[in-house]
């Protein structure tokens, strides 16, 4: 892979989903709430691991605004991808018209 380039292969996720998906549900059926960081402890997982994973379920039932929801956040990414490629495929246009104009050159001395 070149420097300075970034990988296009997402890291693994540490917990799967369905852990990610009880734990949410877990916490949202409880009453009273229970302290994110004890139920955290009681599933194995990181309590901010937790407190995000219940963020994130929140903007995307849209209980918060704060952040974008899954959908979003996944075309956000999608079209960064997008407009990478773009960019690189740009740059080789402009390389490419840029060779092709000076061949085509007639003021251009031929030896």
């Amino acid at each position: 892979m070149a420097v300075g380039r970034k990988s296009s292969v997402a890291a693994p996720k540490k917990y799967p989903d369905e852990l990610r998906q009880r734990a949410v549900r877990l916490y949202r059926e409880s009453d009273p709430k229970p302290v994110i960081r004890r139920l955290a402890e009681q599933l194995g997982v990181h309590h901010e691991a937790l407190r995000n994973w219940i963020r994130q379920a929140e903007a995307d039932m849209g209980e918060r605004h704060d952040r974008p929801t899954s959908e979003m956040a996944e075309e956000n990414r999608r079209l960064r991808r997008e407009v990478a490629e773009l960019r690189r495929a740009n740059e080789i246009l402009k390389a490419a018209s840029a060779y092709f104009a000076a061949e085509l050159d007639p003021t251009r001395r031929r030896s």
